[in-house]
């Protein structure tokens, strides 16, 4: 007896976390999940992806978000708890669950490898998987926890404190994102805005008091977003990685024979889509085995490569020699595109077709509160559930639901 209540008291783990201070671990499953080397590759995978190049401290890892945005979830089920509404220790341990695994289908450099590795398969749809097959590996104790996931408990509160536009994935990254950046602006006020959470009518709302807090966390949001999301240095950079990735793809299935680890190759050689994921085991694994570490070492490597593109691209990340950005509220006239495509094509000494790899343009999509998804609702003193945008008494929440769109156009200095 004594042997197995030491090996509870084992898995009662405390993290000292830099953002909140102590967060503890309620559920020894939880504990057994954060063992699991699906779990623990979230340590090799960097939040913000090459954000770092800009933001020298923004070397926080997936592991460390989902653990707060954890912690974040404890609070708000004991908000909701205390104000009547039934939360069953099932529901908890399958919401904390939820949370904890809501990223771990990320790969490394999220939209680099979306572009890159897999086609049309999003990370949500990954994590999915990855929850179906610890429910396998844990004898079914997950079902639940996917359940809410994917939005199919009848709860759906539940879902909403893991996925909506003021969930506790959000709240921790804007708390987390900003105190690694070093960026103020992101900071916003988790502990009032959870204070102030309630359920009606089987959905999550915020009583009324909590307008102001939301319009901070919304101005957060979309400050953040041009700050350090979308800072165009890192918009930069993350097109060259996305470059760099497509051109080594190319090469690989045109049989050119590339420095990579195992899975790295694996994701290069095939073209793998959602439906692969379903049908085939192999392939999540062969994922699993894919972090930061993969990506980063190819690179140095490719440096040094006799394809002229995939070495100059590889370089320059590497050294942060990262292409000039301008932006726009215009789209860039086609003249200006093709004059900039001529410059580079004969100082680099390119082919025609080289030149695509170097030059891009594309918009950027800023947009802190969709009115058209789920919606934020507060509950008014009398019981009306309004929408935040009509609620707030100025007009910042209603400007903030309007997308703000600009244009970019990258190319070497």
């Amino acid at each position: 007896m004594q042997a197995n209540a030491n090996t509870i008291n084992n898995k009662k783990k405390i993290f000292n976390d830099p953002v909140y201070g102590f967060i503890s671990i309620p559920q020894e499953i939880i504990f057994d999940i954060i063992e699991h080397p699906y779990f623990q590759r979230l340590r090799r995978i960097k939040q913000l992806g090459l954000t770092h190049l800009v933001y020298p401290g923004a070397l926080h890892t997936r592991f460390h978000h989902v653990l707060g945005a954890m912690h974040l979830m404890s609070k708000a089920v004991a908000t909701i708890r205390r104000k009547g509404h039934e939360i069953t220790e099932e529901e908890e341990q399958a919401v904390l669950l939820a949370i904890l695994l809501h990223d771990i289908g990320h790969g490394p450099f999220s939209h680099a490898l979306e572009h890159s590795l897999v086609h049309g398969v999003s990370h949500e749809e990954i994590s999915g998987f990855f929850i179906q097959r610890l429910s396998e590996i844990f004898h079914g104790e997950l079902d639940m926890t996917l359940a809410i996931f994917k939005n199919k408990h009848p709860k759906k509160f539940l879902h909403q404190l893991v996925s909506s536009q003021l969930d506790m994935d959000r709240m921790d990254y804007l708390n987390r994102d900003s105190f690694y950046t070093g960026v103020s602006e992101g900071i916003i006020g988790s502990d009032r805005i959870i204070e102030m959470m309630n359920v009606k009518d089987g959905n999550l709302v915020l009583e009324e008091k909590a307008v102001y807090s939301i319009e901070k966390f919304l101005v957060a949001r979309r400050l953040m977003y041009w700050q350090v999301y979308l800072h165009k240095t890192v918009v930069s950079a993350e097109f060259m990685l996305i470059h760099t990735l497509k051109r080594a793809k190319t090469l690989i299935q045109e049989g050119k024979e590339l420095f990579g680890s195992p899975a790295l190759l694996f994701f290069m050689k095939n073209d793998i889509s959602c439906n692969d994921f379903e049908t085939r085991p192999e392939i999540l694994d062969a994922f699993a085995q894919l972090d930061d570490y993969d990506i980063l070492g190819a690179v140095k490597v490719w440096q040094h490569s006799d394809d002229k593109v995939l070495s100059e691209l590889s370089k320059r990340i590497v050294n942060r020699d990262l292409f000039k950005i301008e932006i726009s509220k215009s789209p860039f006239t086609q003249e200006r595109i093709e004059q900039i495509k001529k410059q580079v094509t004969e100082k680099l000494g390119l082919q025609t077709n080289e030149v695509e790899y170097f030059v891009h343009t594309d918009i950027l999509t800023n947009n802190a509160y969709n009115e058209a998804k789920e919606n934020i609702n507060l509950m008014m003193k009398s019981g009306e559930i309004i929408d935040v945008s009509k609620a707030s008494d100025n007009l910042n929440i209603s400007a903030l639901s309007k997308p703000v769109e600009k244009y970019f156009l990258s190319y070497p200095k």
